[in-house]
């Protein structure tokens, strides 16, 4: 999970490019408490860098892509977005990626993904589209 976000209002329409986000913060940006009254969660940051004394430290909100550069795969990233029957989702805390999966069971109204690709790859930016 590169970010997990709970509880964003129905009148939030759109986000603004970089509201959420400007780049990486090396040991991780504040949570959970964000904009618009949301909750960020732990990204998988927190997990990759967490022998690293450099970076480890509790990875809040949205953390981009970051592939190596000479790495042989194209990645594919997933957005989406679940629409609930309840106004705040139960996960409290330092919350991570799959525990909000748990606790969209019996809870989802409707869902809507966009999926991406990605590669720092030069060799395989042609497979990228």
């Amino acid at each position: 999970y590169h970010w997990a976000l709970v509880d964003i209002l129905p009148s939030i329409t759109a986000f603004a490019e970089g509201e959420w986000s400007r780049g990486f913060t090396p040991r991780g940006k504040p949570g959970p408490a964000t904009l618009h009254g949301a909750r960020h969660g732990l990204n998988d940051y927190t997990g990759w860098f967490a022998s690293d004394p450099e970076r480890s430290g509790q990875y809040f909100g949205y953390d981009g892509p970051f592939p190596p550069f000479n790495d042989a795969l194209v990645h594919h990233y997933v957005f989406a977005l679940f629409a609930l029957n309840v106004d705040r989702l139960p996960v409290e805390g330092a919350f991570t990626g799959a525990q909000v999966r748990l606790a969209l069971a019996d809870r989802v109204l409707g869902s809507a993904t966009l999926s991406g690709t990605y590669t720092l790859n030069r060799r395989l930016r042609g497979l990228v589209g």
